[in-house]
């Protein structure tokens, strides 16, 4: 049977509405533990002994395209491959049942990072996240979509040439040992930034953006590189309404 995900906070938002979207050519996506860019790590290795997990914090940013005036919205879509056969439990989050249902928080709180630039300045509202697992029939896949959004009064371009942070991903410690332990965590995994879709006011028009500056993807345990980590989670475009209609 197949799984239901969790819808956390809903909102409806025009800005956040199914629009025609221009590829962004000159675009680019970064993704790293820690920080922005090339200020952070590309894997993250735990030990898996404790309960207390540090630093593990995932940093989508992106160079953004030319032509934005009134950006009010992002939709982001991260892809999780597990080298094992299956997702393992550790990395099960949201959905009730979920071995760590809330051991998985998203924001795009960048206040006190100062290696890019914080479009949102602390007042992004309004997140909402999915996690869906499996992902297209397969078992070892997992899809995190994030959504991000700003009042229409604080809304503005964006410069071409500079970095932007876009959202971050954190992971607690929970049931890594003890009573109730979730197996998995020592299993290598890659997660894959495959699109931040920036979106503006209806009648205005988004911006896709696809290609990578550095890198699109970080790794958990040293991941599954060798395997083709960027090009294990294949980019399927999917818009917020989309993902709902799979469970409908």
């Amino acid at each position: 049977m197949r799984r239901r995900f969790a819808l956390l906070v809903p909102f409806a938002c025009a800005s956040l509405a199914v629009l025609p979207a221009s590829v962004a050519a000159a675009a680019g996506l970064n993704f790293s533990w820690g920080d922005c860019g090339t200020f952070g790590a590309v894997n993250k290795s735990f030990a898996c002994t404790s309960n207390t997990l540090a630093g593990a914090i995932m940093v989508g940013s992106f160079v953004p395209p030319a032509g934005t005036t009134s950006v009010t919205g992002e939709e982001i879509v991260v892809d999780l491959q597990s080298a094992s056969p299956t997702v393992p439990p550790w990395w099960k989050f949201k959905y009730v049942g979920a071995c760590r249902q809330t051991s998985l928080a998203t924001s795009a709180d960048f206040t006190s990072n100062v290696n890019c630039v914080d479009y949102w300045q602390g007042l992004a509202v309004g997140t909402s996240v999915t996690y869906v697992t499996p992902y297209h029939f397969t078992a070892s896949r997992a899809r995190l979509v994030i959504i991000n959004a700003l009042a229409p009064a604080d809304a503005g371009p964006l410069s071409t040439g500079s970095e932007y942070y876009a959202f971050k991903v954190s992971l607690a410690g929970q049931k890594t040992v003890g009573t109730g332990a979730c197996a998995g965590c020592l299993d290598p995994v890659c997660l894959v930034l495959n699109q931040i879709k920036i979106t503006q006011p209806a009648g205005v028009g988004d911006f896709y953006v696809t290609a990578t500056v550095q890198r699109n993807y970080v790794t958990w345990q040293g991941g599954v590189v060798a395997t083709g980590c960027p090009v294990a989670t294949p980019t399927h475009n999917a818009t917020w309404g989309a993902l709902k209609a799979l469970y409908r």
